[in-house]
């Protein structure tokens, strides 16, 4: 009697009640980690939409001094010197990530550009993230790092200061690029280039008769400002997208997260149900078995 009561018992009841309780409670972990996960990247895109409201507005007053100096380039017709081949490649990011492909974006434009030919770059980087995907492959041409850029909004001192460096450094270079991310939607971004020149490109240019009282000290002040305008424009412009960007991946990323726990949820309440159910067997088999 009690043998056959013994074979309605599974052998190994107690040890599935426990790996189940095991997995249940694994579960249980992993599920509040994706809820806290998700707290998170809504903070995230609630503080990155405050900063990209006042990013843009700081943006719309920004835009005009790269503007002015863009056209003053095209109308004086102004071109890179073809006996100096150097050129100066600054690269406009910030050190903050979590931004979706913002800072990749522009190290794959200049990779494209030096794809041929590194021998004659020289590349400024503006932000930890862009010296840390450059450096892989372009070591060598990277002659400086500006560091602390996007963790407070830029000035047009702090572009001074980059233009400083640059003109005090001793970089050789005829010509220049300036390689950034410009806001267009929330949803979207370009990466493009604006072309920086020197004084003496300035001085060879085309149809720069047409202005009147131009001497040395006029164009070597222009170009300081000229350089800053640019630097300035281009700091606001990469700001506005890189907080819409950050914006819409902790978007996505709480509708991930909110995805995971519904996934998650359903998984918890199948396993608990089948311990439960585990649990009644016993229950059921240890009174047939009495």
């Amino acid at each position: 009697m009690f043998r056959r009561a013994t074979l309605l018992i599974p052998q190994n009841v107690g040890s599935d009640q426990v790996r189940g309780m095991a997995t249940l409670k694994a579960i249980a972990m992993r599920l509040k980690s994706v809820k806290n996960i998700q707290k998170i990247t809504q903070s995230m895109k609630m503080v990155s939409a405050a900063k990209f409201n006042r990013a843009e507005r700081e943006l719309k007053v920004a835009r005009p001094y790269g503007a002015g100096t863009v056209e003053f380039f095209e109308k004086a017709n102004v071109q890179p010197l073809e006996d100096k081949p150097q050129q100066l490649i600054i690269a406009c990011s910030s050190d903050r990530g979590l931004c979706g492909a913002i800072h990749s974006n522009i190290c794959k434009h200049i990779k494209a550009l030096l794809a041929t030919d590194t021998s004659n770059a020289a590349i400024l980087c503006i932000g930890d993230k862009s010296r840390a995907q450059l450096s892989r492959v372009l070591a060598n041409n990277i002659v400086a790092q500006v560091g602390e850029v996007g963790r407070t909004p830029a000035t047009f001192e702090d572009a001074a200061k980059i233009t400083t460096f640059i003109l005090n450094s001793g970089i050789d270079y005829g010509s220049g690029k300036i390689i950034y991310n410009r806001f267009r939607t929330v949803v979207s971004y370009d990466t493009l280039e604006l072309p920086i020149h020197t004084a003496a490109s300035i001085n060879a240019a085309e149809k720069i008769g047409v202005y009147d009282s131009l001497d040395a000290d006029v164009i070597q002040s222009y170009l300081e400002y000229s350089l800053t305008s640019l630097l300035f424009f281009t700091l606001k412009e990469g700001a506005c997208s890189e907080q819409s960007s950050r914006m819409t991946s902790m978007d996505s990323a709480s509708k991930n997260a909110g995805e995971m726990i519904d996934k998650l949820t359903l998984t918890y309440n199948r396993t608990r149900q089948a311990v439960i159910t585990g649990e009644l067997i016993e229950i059921i088999s240890g009174a047939a078995a009495v």
